[in-house]
């Protein structure tokens, strides 16, 4: 995939009690990132966007889940996604305003 900047793969940040606490503490910061991007196009995106040293990349398929709709009695699913953790360098960090 050609990236021409960091956003092409990175599609957002992941905000949670848990992933906050996984920045506070260890220094890793959760995305939802394109399906199709590998560890590599992953770690080049998170520094070309954030100008940051990224050391290790770990990435989670989440798949779907099935719903139910009890308004219209149809079930349906939700749509699955690839989420990544990136852990920084010592030192180095990522502000969110």
């Amino acid at each position: 995939m050609a990236m021409t900047n960091g956003y092409d793969v990175i599609l957002e940040a992941v905000f949670t009690e848990r992933t906050t606490n996984l920045s506070e503490k260890e220094n890793v910061y959760t995305f939802r990132v394109r399906n199709e991007s590998n560890k590599l196009e992953i770690k080049n995106a998170v520094e070309m966007a954030f100008n940051v040293k990224v050391v290790d990349v770990r990435t989670v398929n989440v798949h779907s889940k099935k719903k139910y709709d009890r308004y219209r009695g149809i079930f349906g699913k939700t749509r699955g996604f690839k989420k990544a953790l990136v852990k920084l360098a010592k030192g180095e960090k990522i502000e969110f305003v």
